[in-house]
């Protein structure tokens, strides 16, 4: 496996749409072979449009994709038996049995694995004889699954993957995705579970309005945000007995009652000196609870920035 090997690169990608609506605005971002990568954002934030032209059903307005080093729209013969593309809902014939749904895209795909192979990789292999209709929603999204990696594709995009899924069944998409990327799979992922991201991704990328507005490693994007120390102040004792904050390195604060809530971007540093203040004071500090910003803090901080920056900032001249 070579995650040096860009086997998605999107350069100054723009999709425009009639009425001069810029959907996309100048995003550049790449993917190396064997990784997996999310793509996050509020709805409008143009995951949908940026996955769209990935897939080559559109042509971008502006800037270049390459998938497999090829234009996915104008080389789409050359890319797409290498690709697998798993959307939001499949659409399947309803009278046919899971097993026929599957023998029928076979006929479409190059190089297709075994039929009882692909059921069983996302257990369906008891349901092969049961129509489409009588499927749960969740059962339908292990056949969209299914489909998806019939034909061992280079490349993977999982659109919501485990929308409709039980935490088991969730637990062994995530399982299999797993096994893809290990086997040399690159999977690009959209989700509206952070922590189907968090748990999956090897990197992000958060959209807002069209552009990136933050990128990396779950870990480099959740350390842009601050952690957070929270505990209940005891009898007899008022928040200015507690040390200087700003020495602790803590950067805000809110009181609730007897509750502080501390964020600083130096967890241990402020966590230590509140401890050393509390056993040299002789108090405990009940319902302690000291934590990293998850994904999903780190994701509604951006928003929330980006929101506010947007409320503030004039009005932008969309090009036609």
């Amino acid at each position: 496996m070579n995650t040096n090997e860009h086997v998605i690169e999107v350069t100054g990608l723009r999709r425009v749409y009639g009425g001069g609506f810029e959907a996309v605005r100048g995003i550049s971002f790449h993917v190396g072979r064997g990784e997996i990568f999310a793509l996050l954002g509020t709805n409008g934030a143009g995951k949908t449009s940026t996955v769209e032209l990935l897939e080559g059903l559109a042509r971008p307005d502006g800037g270049r994709v390459s998938v497999l080093g090829h234009d996915p729209y104008t080389e789409r013969a050359a890319v797409r038996p290498r690709t697998g593309v798993m959307l939001q809902e499949g659409g399947f014939p309803s009278e046919l049995t899971v097993a026929e749904t599957a023998r029928m895209w076979a006929g479409c795909v190059s190089g297709a694995r075994p039929i009882g192979r692909a059921l069983a990789l996302v257990g369906l292999t008891a349901r092969a004889d049961v129509r489409v209709k009588q499927l749960s929603g969740g059962e339908r999204r292990r056949l969209d699954l299914a489909l998806a990696v019939l034909g061992e594709p280079e490349v993977l995009f999982l659109d919501e993957p485990s929308t409709g899924l039980d935490a088991e069944g969730r637990r062994d998409t995530w399982d299999l995705v797993r096994a893809l990327r290990g086997a040399g799979t690159t999977v690009l992922l959209t989700t509206h579970y952070l922590e189907e991201a968090e748990q999956l991704a090897d990197r992000l990328a958060i959209l807002h309005r069209g552009r990136i507005a933050a990128a990396g490693t779950p870990a480099e994007v959740t350390a842009a945000q601050p952690s957070r120390i929270s505990f209940e102040l005891p009898e007899g004792y008022l928040p200015g007995d507690l040390p200087p904050l700003g020495e602790l390195g803590v950067c805000g604060h809110e009181i609730d009652g007897r509750v502080i809530r501390l964020r600083t971007r130096e967890l241990q540093r402020a966590a230590t000196g509140l401890l050393v203040w509390a056993q040299r004071t002789g108090i405990e500090l009940r319902r302690l609870d000291v934590r990293s910003a998850s994904l999903e803090e780190a994701f509604l901080g951006i928003a929330r920035e980006a929101s506010d920056n947007a409320a503030t900032d004039e009005p932008e001249e969309v090009a036609a």
